[in-house]
């Protein structure tokens, strides 16, 4: 099992969701758990995709951390 980074970015009407390793795939919602879970949907139709395509899948490359500042 891979662990892929996702970056979760507030708009004027919800959320929005991308994986730098996985370009193209993306997801938006209402709600940040909304977001979350199609987020999941997005990434797992994404890899059966392109297993189904005989892509090579990504490894994950983007390191995420959360900093806090003054």
């Amino acid at each position: 099992m891979s662990k892929y980074a996702v970056v979760f970015e507030k708009s004027r009407t919800g959320y929005g969701a991308y994986a730098p390793d996985l370009p193209g795939c993306i997801a938006t919602g209402k709600t940040l758990a909304l977001t979350r879970k199609r987020m999941q949907e997005a990434i797992d139709m994404h890899l059966r995709a392109m297993r189904e395509d005989g892509d090579p899948i990504p490894e994950p490359s983007h390191i995420v951390d959360v900093l806090e500042v003054a």
